[in-house]
């Protein structure tokens, strides 16, 4: 019966129909004295979702997990009224609240702290306005309209209409004139900062731009600056301005400095800072270099100097190393030329000499390689002396130094020994 409390079957007992009503049937809630008996009964066995009625607090407890909770079974909850703009309400069973309205387009309005009133949809087309006379603050009028019949465009603008919503737009599509000829006015045109502007000065005949020190004041993206008469003066007489251009890289500048009477070119190192793509450089008073300098890293293309006085100079020497069997040797890459015999037969060909002519010559260094009897053969453009090409030193490691002349462009080159096994 209820209230037995809880019994554990072992294994092989017997469930009679007495167990069964008191500890299952009766007992899917369990029912205990007291909650001491509660415990007591379920020291050992007590699991996550356990219910037990306690008989002397009349309380339904369920078991967490970890403690007996008791279920609140009772709400205090006695009514429900609508308040202000609400409908409905009531005070047992399902209570249902509506928003107290009665038609379509009807408005809750509120009139006060915590109270509200209906307004009732208006006229078609009316407005909604702010009127304090009425309970709700609001109320519904004629919208006002004005007595403009139509809008017309005129130079320069477009749109317009006669009626509904016009809208107008500034089109610049034909000359512009401020002022007249011989009578014109100024016009300034103002930047974000205070004190900078653009101002054509009509008396003044000029356009003044004035700007932040440090900003910049003219700043032409795109397209060509052209000065069709007159002079650009940077400065005056005897008070001059610097002019600074910039590059791309960080550091690298082109400036006048007036202060110092010169012109600097700052460039990266190795970069090409001054190029003359044509016409003339004349310098008519001294000219100093200091610093390691190349007069070009891509060759003169084959002009003439002329008067030149060289001194402490050297020549570019055009390693080749060990040869293959087939060896080409470019006279761009140099007029001393040194190689490895390390072939059993090495076949020269010479190519860019200078394209006129004008005489080409370079000095072809040849050294055996440690085994030593490596032969030549030459380019059949090459004339010796006698006819015959000169016999070359065998020796393991031997040195002989050979030079060849043209003039002609290569056509015919002129052979001949410059010394033999150089020891």
């Amino acid at each position: 019966m209820a209230g037995a409390g809880y019994k554990s079957f072992s294994t092989g007992d017997v469930l009679t129909a007495s167990d069964l009503n008191t500890y299952g049937i009766e007992q899917t809630i369990m029912v205990f004295a007291s909650s001491t008996a509660r415990d007591t009964a379920l020291s050992s066995a007590k699991a996550e979702g356990m219910f037990a009625f306690l008989k002397d607090s009349d309380s339904l407890t369920y078991y967490d997990g970890s403690s007996w909770t008791v279920v609140d079974l009772a709400g205090d909850v006695t009514g429900v009224t609508a308040g202000s703009g609400l409908a409905g309400g009531g005070t047992s069973g399902t209570v249902t609240l509506t928003v107290d309205v009665d038609a379509k387009g009807d408005l809750i309005v509120g009139t006060g702290s915590d109270t509200a009133t209906k307004l009732s949809a208006g006229t078609n087309t009316y407005v909604l306005t702010a009127d304090s006379s009425t309970a709700s603050g609001l109320a519904w009028a004629a919208p006002t309209t004005g007595d403009i019949t139509g809008v017309t465009a005129g130079t320069n603008i477009s749109g317009g209409g006669t009626s509904g919503s016009v809208t107008v737009n500034l089109a610049i599509d034909a000359a512009v004139d401020v002022g007249a000829d011989g009578a014109g006015v100024d016009m300034t045109w103002h930047s974000a900062t205070a004190g900078d502007y653009v101002m054509w000065d009509s008396s003044e005949e000029k356009l003044i731009m004035e700007g932040t020190n440090g900003a910049t004041v003219l700043d032409i993206t795109d397209g060509n600056v052209v000065i069709a008469d007159g002079t650009l003066t940077v400065g005056s007489d005897g008070a001059g301005e610097d002019v600074v251009f910039y590059s791309d890289t960080a550091g690298d500048n082109f400036t006048w400095d007036s202060s110092a009477k010169k012109l600097i070119i700052t460039g990266t190192d190795s970069s090409t800072a001054l190029d003359i793509a044509d016409g003339n450089v004349s310098i008519t008073d001294g000219l100093t270099v200091t610093g390691t300098t190349a007069l070009s890293t891509t060759g003169f293309g084959d002009a003439t100097v002329s008067k030149a006085m060289m001194k402490d100079y050297s020549e570019t020497t055009n390693a080749i190393g060990a040869t293959s069997a087939s060896q080409a040797i470019d006279l761009e890459d140099g007029n001393v030329v040194t190689a490895t015999l390390s072939v059993a037969t090495t076949t020269f060909t010479f190519s860019n000499p200078i394209a006129s002519d004008d005489c080409t010559s370079f000095t072809l260094i040849l050294t055996q390689d440690g085994t030593g009897s490596r032969a030549v053969t030459w380019p059949g453009a090459v004339d010796w002396a006698g006819g015959t090409a000169p016999t070359l030193t065998t020796t393991a490691a031997a040195v002989d130094i050979i030079t060849f002349v043209t003039v002609n462009a290569g056509t015919t080159w002129y052979g001949f020994v410059a010394g033999q096994d150089m020891k």
